[in-house]
């Protein structure tokens, strides 16, 4: 890849709605079945911790650490006077916004933006991850974005960043219902949930920050749609 293009507006790609029902069933494929989502679904959760990590930084805390675990669970960990309320809102939004965020770019045409972005990050993410589980998910993830920036035309780079996209899409609901099911159904594992901490912190109501996630990840879905019918014209 030619770093001089970064900037450039990419060339336009086919996506016609029958070309992009091909690519919501590879998302699909990588985010619903139950053996690629234990694979997929790491990524997801270490999307959903580097929510919360960014929100603390912007927000003046400092990331004290990240911790990704085989079951799906992780935790982000920082401290500070200020900023815990937006860090704790931040995790379970976090893979919609990076999944709209990145179909926006490849339906604007500057998929190697999104893509140089999401490789840097991974790799700034080594500094805070705290648990060698998490290291090997993290290495992964840059393993696959070094894969496409280095080795991918640019088409095939724009087609994997939209498979990757809605699958995090897919993954936000997914950790939606889970968190929602926490609270109907495994209350017994209250303390995992953010809406909970939220509730503890602030006194809100935990259907409160439910509603909240859901508002927000509803409206990622919404930008994703609309930036594509605009792609359309």
């Amino acid at each position: 890849m030619n770093w001089s293009t970064l900037f450039t507006r990419a060339d336009p790609i086919d996506l016609s709605p029958w070309v992009m029902l091909v690519i919501v069933g590879a998302a699909a494929l990588v985010s619903i079945p139950r053996e690629s989502w234990r694979v997929f679904g790491l990524f997801t959760t270490l999307v959903h911790e580097l929510g919360h990590a960014v929100a603390a930084m912007l927000t003046g805390r400092m990331v004290r650490g990240i911790r990704i675990r085989r079951n799906h669970s992780g935790e982000a960990l920082s401290a500070g006077s200020r900023g815990a309320i937006i860090s704790g809102l931040m995790g379970y939004p976090a893979p919609a916004i990076v999944g709209a965020g990145q179909l926006w770019a490849v339906f604007s045409g500057y998929p190697s933006i999104a893509l140089v972005a999401g490789g840097v990050a991974l790799l700034l993410t080594l500094l805070v991850i705290r648990n060698l589980f998490g290291v090997l998910v993290v290495l992964g993830s840059v393993a696959v974005s070094a894969a496409l920036w280095f080795t991918a035309p640019a088409d095939v780079q724009s087609y994997a960043l939209l498979v990757i996209g809605i699958a995090l899409l897919v993954g936000s609901v997914r950790g939606l219902g889970a968190v929602i099911a926490v609270h109907t159904r495994n209350r017994g594992n209250l303390a995992t949930s953010d809406a909970y901490l939220l509730y503890r912190r602030t006194g809100v109501p935990s259907p409160v920050w439910l509603l909240l996630f859901a508002v927000i990840i509803a409206a990622c879905w919404a930008f994703a749609v609309w930036s594509y019918l605009q792609h359309l014209g």
